[in-house]
């Protein structure tokens, strides 16, 4: 705006030299910067619409981690392995982000997860070794309990998705790894074999 309101009073600037020069670095300077605009348009729909604040737990497209701030340019997370990472803000506008955090504060969040067992198990007996394993698993609440669902019946097996609800989004993760674990274990114990037999 400055060099605009200047630009009359600049020797020669009458001249149709410096007139063609001036379209030219305008030109540069427009192509130049579409990006960068488009990056801090983004930055402040970002911080409008409050889709992400610092401090919450979020999965935007492969990363997932927790946001450190949230730029003009760029938004800055801290994944679980101490990795900060700079996505850019176009970028989030245009992607699916999954935030953890904002509803958690009300009542927690639900995951999930899923195995499959052949028909010759009793899916009585495969409900009740995926419920135990969810009550040996820290961090899963009592209230609302753990529930089985049996999402499909394919042609060699019985899909299970056994949903547990948590109060800890930034330890999902490891919540995820506690009941993968327990889950092995119950069904060692109950002689059921975690597999999805195809017979011949």
């Amino acid at each position: 705006f400055a060099l605009v309101a200047a630009y009359p009073y600049l020797p020669g600037s009458g001249s149709e030299a410096f007139k063609g020069i001036g379209v030219f670095v305008g030109l540069m300077l427009s192509i130049g910067s579409s990006g960068v605009v488009n990056q801090a348009v983004s930055g402040l729909m970002l911080m409008y619409t409050r889709a992400l604040r610092p401090g919450e737990f979020v999965q935007i497209g492969e990363y997932e981690g927790t946001v450190k701030s949230v730029g003009f340019v760029t938004t800055r997370i801290e994944t679980l392995r101490r990795e900060e990472i700079n996505i850019p803000n176009a970028v989030i506008a245009t992607s699916v982000t999954r935030n953890y955090s904002r509803l958690a504060s009300e009542g927690g969040i639900w995951i999930a997860t899923k195995v499959t067992i052949g028909y010759d198990a009793p899916w009585r007996t495969v409900h009740g070794l995926l419920l135990d394993a969810a009550a040996k698993t820290e961090h899963v609440e009592k209230t609302p309990a753990p529930f089985v669902l049996q999402t499909s019946l394919d042609d060699f097996y019985v899909s299970y998705q056994l949903n547990v609800h948590t109060k800890h989004p930034v330890g999902m993760r490891f919540t995820y790894g506690a009941l993968h674990a327990n889950i092995q274990d119950a069904f060692n114990a109950g002689g059921v074999e975690i597999m999805s037999p195809h017979y011949k």
